[in-house]
């Protein structure tokens, strides 16, 4: 351009300098910089954003951070680059600050606060910004009804979700295919289900293949499988053609329901060279335990010229980390970076750090955190610290909590995990220690929750669950069947009841009996045929004791019994699990 004479302008460099930060090329952007240095350009809003942004995209945050405090006019798009940055780096606090400090704030920014704190596992925090995004009097747009409908999800706060969808309502907002997918997920992941296929009855006739996908992809999320059948049935007597993508969002599905046999019967029938769709099929194994089928499927794709991507490595690592593949895996993470060009994001990260961690590689966690600066990275640390209770290590679960509760400081999880730690070993004067130093944060425990679908009805319990219309029953057949159970062997471990340490040890010893996969796992029993499987839904990690009931619960019943927490599953049949203690 330059050899024919033509003088680049700002929309031109602009453009020059979005290329660079696509491509991550630090040298040539920088070298475009000194160019409109060294000819004089005057730098307007548009080209000064364009520099930034890709500063800020090639991580060189102290040229980012240099020019954000010179420049001179920033608008909504300049401060939205700077949030963000902050919050990619887990700089929450920063990010705040950062949001604070800005004058008049459209809803563009207000979305990339609020969405970026619910990333980062702050719901708490974002859902405050949200009453105060109101409060303001900033109108919502469609990206912030998408938002704040994610951010329900993750709270289940089914009443302000549907406070939320009236607003909607009343907004007078064009609700388009995605925004009504967004209202179908929070329903169905708020336990909603009834409402869920309301909205999705009310959508044109012509639904398109991405609205079928949105509330497939919602029964997978909460596990409820015969909604997904239904669904299923619906495409097939509409006539929708069973192409990779839904095909994907299918097997997607019948996996993250328990039903693998279903998963795979799609996968057979695309038959399709698709990357998304292998990928599925991948992932499908791994959450299964099957890190072996997982990783064979990978390889044969890898022979016939499939060309996998960044989640197609999650997929297999997760694989290799649920199976105990450690040297397959540190294979393949070498594999993804030095033969496919991919780099790695936070969830290749901590896929690594489980697959050291399960195998209580302590020393190569270290390491591996060190050689890839990934310190500032919750998600790692938080499986590191998962790692300690697996192999009951105070020491360093102490040290990992250290540097965890560095970066994060809300989240319960990692106070939980140090003092399950700490109750396993019977160190009751640190486990109240942990307790009192979340309270005095102000951080408060998600509770436990479990759920299972009964003839298109989804029961859901949490701990010493009073609640339930046959409560009675239920606990008056728990409490048989555990008898029954000890018989044969089984014990309750009262040391694992870290709810209530102020408890004594008999009554902790009774609530294992009102563990809420338990109460979930005694209604099932009771109201399904003997030789019906029972399919259970976790929000948080199986309890040891409860893992140990589930394997004598089906060697004494002879039934099989699915158990999906937030790791992977458990298919517990005569008297053995899937994961071979391992998880």
């Amino acid at each position: 351009m330059q050899n024919e004479g033509i003088k680049p302008n700002q929309f031109t460099l602009s453009s020059v300098l979005k290329c660079c930060s696509s491509l991550s090329e630090l040298k040539i952007g920088k070298g475009v910089h000194g160019w409109i240095l060294r000819n004089g350009f005057v730098f307007d809003v548009i080209l000064e954003n364009a520099l930034f942004y890709f500063y800020v995209k090639c991580e060189d945050f102290g040229s980012a951070k240099w020019l954000f405090e010179s420049m001179e006019d920033k608008n909504s798009v300049t401060w939205n680059i700077m949030i963000g940055a902050y919050l990619d780096t887990g700089n929450v606090d920063k990010a705040v600050d950062l949001f604070r400090r800005q004058g008049l704030k459209d809803v563009s920014v207000w979305n990339t606060i609020i969405n970026g704190l619910m990333r980062n596992g702050f719901e708490r925090i974002a859902l405050k910004l949200l009453y105060e995004m109101v409060k303001d009097g900033t109108l919502f747009n469609e990206v912030t009804f998408s938002i704040a409908l994610v951010l329900v999800s993750l709270l289940k706060d089914l009443e302000l979700g549907k406070r939320i969808h009236g607003r909607v309502l009343l907004s007078g907002i064009h609700v388009d295919g995605f925004l009504r997918n967004s209202l179908i997920d929070m329903y169905c992941k708020c336990g909603e289900m009834k409402m869920a296929l309301k909205v999705f009855e009310k959508m044109d006739i012509d639904i398109d293949v991405f609205s079928i996908t949105s509330i497939v992809s919602a029964c997978a999320s909460f596990g409820v499988l015969e909604l997904g059948r239904q669904v299923h049935g619906l495409v097939q007597k509409i006539g929708h053609k069973l192409d990779a993508h839904l095909g994907s969002s299918l097997i997607d599905m019948y996996a993250k329901c328990g039903n693998l046999d279903d998963a795979k019967r799609i996968f057979k029938q695309t038959n399709y060279m698709n990357v998304v769709l292998w990928t599925s099929m991948v992932y499908s194994y791994a959450l299964h335990g099957r890190g072996r089928e997982a990783v064979q499927l990978f390889e044969f794709s890898m022979s016939r010229g499939l060309l996998p991507n960044e989640v197609t490595f999650i997929g297999v690592l997760t694989a290799c980390s649920h199976a105990g593949l450690v040297e397959e895996g540190c294979r393949y993470f070498r594999l993804m970076k030095e033969v496919y060009g991919i780099k790695p994001g936070v969830e290749h990260f901590t896929r690594m750090v489980d697959l050291y961690g399960r195998a209580g590689r302590f020393k190569e966690i270290k390491k591996f955190i060190d050689e890839n600066g990934i310190h500032h990275l919750r998600a790692v640390w938080r499986s590191f610290l998962s790692s300690c209770r697996l192999h009951r290590d105070i020491e360093m679960a102490e040290w990992v909590s250290e540097n965890l509760l560095r970066c994060q400081t809300l989240d319960a999880r990692p106070y939980v995990l140090l003092s399950n730690i700490y109750a396993i070993k019977q160190r009751w004067e640190e486990v109240e220690t942990v307790r009192r130093l979340m309270q005095s944060r102000g951080v408060k425990k998600h509770p436990c929750q479990s759920w299972i679908q009964i003839r298109n009805q989804v029961h859901a319990f949490i701990m010493d669950d009073r609640s339930h219309p046959q409560k009675n029953e239920i606990c008056a057949y728990l409490y048989k069947l555990i008898g029954r159970l000890r018989e044969i062997g089984y014990s309750s471990d009262a040391k694992l009841v870290m709810q209530d340490v102020e408890k004594k040890q008999g009554e902790g010893e009774m609530l294992l009996g009102f563990h809420s996969e338990k109460l979930a796992t005694a209604y099932g029993i009771i109201s399904t045929a003997s030789q019906t499987p029972i399919r259970i839904m976790k929000n948080l990690r199986i309890y040891d004791d409860c893992h140990n009931f589930m394997k004598y619960t089906s060697q004494l019943l002879d039934k099989e019994i699915i158990v999906r927490d937030i790791h992977r599953f458990h298919h517990f049949k005569h008297g053995c699990c899937s994961c071979g203690d391992y998880w």
